[in-house]
């Protein structure tokens, strides 16, 4: 099931992103599961640690234990 992650701006950048969503405890984490490519955008693997999310991007991150899927949505 994926996950809505509600953002305030009209975009946030991935890496601050994945600690928004709780998915990375700290900003260095995040910035090493998108360089080890377990980070998916749209379905395709993204190493761009400040790659603008947009309303309606998914963003899927592969662990070990699962996949994490998170919706970025708009705050109106």
């Amino acid at each position: 099931m994926m996950e809505k992650i509600k953002v305030n701006p009209p975009f946030i950048k991935l890496e601050q992103f994945l600690k928004f969503a709780n998915v990375a405890e700290t900003g260095g984490m995040a910035k090493q599961m998108i360089l080890d490519g377990i980070v998916h955008v749209n379905g395709e693997p993204c190493t761009m640690r400040g790659k603008k999310l947009y309303h309606g991007d998914q963003v899927s991150v592969f662990f070990e234990e699962g996949t994490e899927e998170l919706l970025c949505i708009a705050e109106e």
